[in-house]
């Protein structure tokens, strides 16, 4: 797969009290990801843009919820979620510091 299309593969970084308690504990990183990204490509992405070393990656669809504004109901959109450890003395700052 070419870098630019690895580059569009990882959409955001998910930064929940959820996902910063996972990566406490399992030294893993939380991102949103295309519904389409595999694990062989979301690695990729990672060790490209971060210039770290992945382990693992696993990866989870989510559902949207279904929602009720002004009596008309309606469903966000699906998405998927990928939780990335990496190897031992790597570390991703989303900050930039």
């Amino acid at each position: 797969m070419n870098q630019e299309k690895l580059m569009n593969l990882l959409l955001a970084p998910r930064i929940t009290e959820k996902s910063t308690m996972v990566g406490e504990k399992h030294q893993q990183y939380v991102f949103k990801v295309l519904k389409s990204a595999t694990k062989p490509q979301i690695r990729q992405a990672v060790e490209l843009m971060f210039k770290v070393e992945v382990e693992s990656v696993q990866v989870a669809n989510v559902k949207g919820k279904s929602k009720v504004f002004k009596q008309a109901v309606g469903k966000r959109s699906d998405w998927k979620k990928a939780y990335v450890k990496l190897k031992p003395g790597f570390e991703i700052n989303y900050m930039g510091t």
